[in-house]
């Protein structure tokens, strides 16, 4: 009765930790910024309304947008791009859904982070490919260049990268990123650079593989950035050959973005970023309160560089989730992220200080009984 491709996937584990309820639950397991979107982007919207700017915009999304999209890539991560070669999507979900089925072919290898955003693993799978798990290595999840190499194979098409990373908040070094472009050049396959997190990142800064090859299709968002979730906005770029076998999925699928989301994150790339710095320094604050009373408990953990996650070693990942839970606090399995993630959870700090001050001491009462370790 229903399509073949559809056995191995599983709904997602993060979602429905998101829907845990409960008066008293604190939710660690959300990854999503507590912040209001720019006021000139609520402003944007509301104009958008007023104007009527509610119909369906060309297909690629609407040209200022990304022709800013265009002069932030530039400015930014020094990739020369023409507008052409933006299409502006429903979110990073379907940017990444697009590229699977626009370039995976059935038994084609795919290499993905292994721990990692399990969309990934999924929207291989429904592309009929196969996702072949990349292990991150160490205590800082480093995604080594020779790792990657010994694991290509005839059948390898394609490199999905994540800096920084979700689950493990690890940013990719600049000479990592470059080999690994180096490689994909030689080898002729194709990177799929998903880079949500690009702003949110603290000591460190970050690297695109698109300012060394032509070989990579960067994907990006305003939903991290700019708190925008639920307005599901992003946007991908690559070269126009690729772009134009993308677009034909994009049409298909969701035809263009929201009209009024395009305005929104026009507003948001336009406008002072002065709310993404101080959203970028509260998130530093919160990782900084989890990381020492999660090393004060015990608990493995290495201090993230970027986007808003931690991924201890809890030992038994789903004795410490239930006893978690029991104490109101949700976080996520680490196993959902893929065979290296066993035994780790992930938690999440894109909620207030207090709710994680509270939530710490909440699984400080767990820790007597989980051995750690």
């Amino acid at each position: 009765m229903y399509a073949r491709r559809l056995k191995g996937i599983s709904l997602s584990r993060i979602r429905k930790m998101f829907e845990v309820e409960g008066e008293d639950i604190i939710n660690l397991g959300i990854g999503e910024p507590d912040f209001e979107i720019p006021e000139d982007s609520k402003k944007a919207i509301i104009d958008a309304l007023e104007e009527g700017f509610t119909h369906y915009t060309p297909n690629k999304g609407i040209p200022e947008l990304r022709e800013a999209i265009a002069k932030k890539l530039k400015s930014d991560n020094n990739i020369k791009r023409d507008p052409d070669d933006i299409i502006v999507t429903v979110g990073a979900s379907e940017a990444l859904y697009m590229c699977a089925q626009a370039l995976i072919d059935k038994k084609d290898e795919v290499l993905i982070p292994d721990p990692g955003f399990l969309s990934y693993n999924a929207c291989v799978k429904l592309a009929e490919g196969k996702p072949i798990p990349i292990p991150l290595e160490g205590k800082n999840f480093r995604t080594n260049p020779e790792t990657i190499e010994s694991l290509i194979g005839k059948n390898t098409k394609a490199i999905i990268l994540n800096s920084p990373s979700n689950p493990t908040g690890a940013v990719t070094e600049k000479d990592d990123i470059k080999a690994i472009a180096e490689l994909a050049e030689e080898k002729n396959l194709i990177i799929i650079s998903d880079e949500v997190y690009e702003k949110i990142i603290y000591e460190k800064k970050h690297y695109s593989p698109g300012q060394f090859t032509e070989n990579a299709i960067i994907i990006n968002g305003f939903s991290k950035t700019y708190a925008m979730t639920g307005l599901r906005i992003g946007y991908i770029t690559a070269p126009r050959e690729v772009i134009e076998e993308l677009l034909k999925i994009h049409q298909y699928n969701t035809a263009c973005a929201p009209s009024i989301s395009q305005a929104a994150a026009l507003s948001a790339l336009k406008g002072p970023q002065r709310v993404v710095d101080h959203m970028v320094a509260e998130f530093r604050r919160r990782r900084n309160l989890m990381h020492k009373r999660l090393n004060n408990m015990g608990i493995e953990c290495n201090k993230p560089g970027g986007a808003f996650y931690m991924f201890p070693y809890v030992g038994d990942e789903a004795k410490f989730t239930e006893k978690a839970l029991e104490e109101g606090v949700v976080v996520v399995p680490g196993s959902a992220f893929g065979y290296n993630g066993k035994d780790h959870v992930r938690f999440s700090y894109a909620t207030s200080y207090d709710k994680i001050k509270e939530a710490m001491d909440r699984i400080e009462n767990i820790t007597d009984v989980i051995p750690i370790g």
